[in-house]
C-alpha cells in the first residue's frame, strides 16, 4: 500500500495550527508535512536544500499551497510543479485568503486543481480543511503513480 500524506505549504502559524488541528480530527490519521515558504516547498518537492538525498518518488497525495508565501510564492510554486514531468500531474489545492478574481484566475492558469478560499469562521474553516483531506486523500483518484 502506498503512503498517502499532505505536502502543507503555509506561512502562518496559526493557520497551520488551525489546518492540522481539523485534518486531525478528520476519521483517519493524515500526515502532513508543513513547508514554510516556497523555497521549503520547492526542496522539498525535488530533493534539494534541507531535503538534499530525500525519496523524491515518495510524493505527497496533494499540496495545499498558499498564495501569499515568503521568499518564493505561491504561483511560482505552481508554475515549478506543472513544469517538471515529476510533478506536472501532482493534485494542487491553492487554500488562500485571497478572494480576488485575478488570483483564481491565475492560479486555474497556471493548473491548480482547485482553489479555496479560507474563511475566517473557525468552524466553516475547520469543516472545509476536513472535506479538502477527506476528498484529496479519499476519494479522489490522482493520475500519479503510487508512493513508494
Amino acid at each position: 500500500m502506498h503512503r498517502k500524506f499532505v505536502l502543507l505549504v503555509e506561512d502562518s502559524p496559526d493557520d497551520v495550527e488551525l489546518i492540522l488541528r481539523a485534518l486531525s480530527r478528520s476519521d483517519t490519521t493524515v500526515e502532513v508535512v508543513v513547508a514554510h515558504d516556497g523555497v521549503e516547498a520547492l526542496n522539498f518537492l525535488f530533493g534539494t536544500g534541507a531535503y538534499a538525498g530525500r525519496n523524491i518518488n515518495v510524493m505527497p497525495t496533494v499540496v495545499f499551497l498558499d498564495l501569499k508565501l515568503p521568499r518564493i510564492n505561491g504561483f511560482e510554486v505552481l508554475e515549478r510543479i506543472r513544469s517538471d514531468e515529476r510533478t506536472k500531474l501532482l493534485p494542487v489545492v491553492i487554500l488562500t485568503s485571497s478572494n480576488e478574481e485575478k488570483d483564481l484566475i491565475r492560479s486555474y492558469e497556471l493548473g491548480a486543481n482547485s482553489y479555496v478560499c479560507k474563511t475566517v469562521d473557525f468552524t466553516e474553516f475547520s469543516n472545509a480543511i476536513r472535506q479538502l483531506g477527506s476528498y484529496w486523500l479519499f476519494l479522489n483518484e490522482s493520475p500519479m503513480k503510487e508512493n513508494e
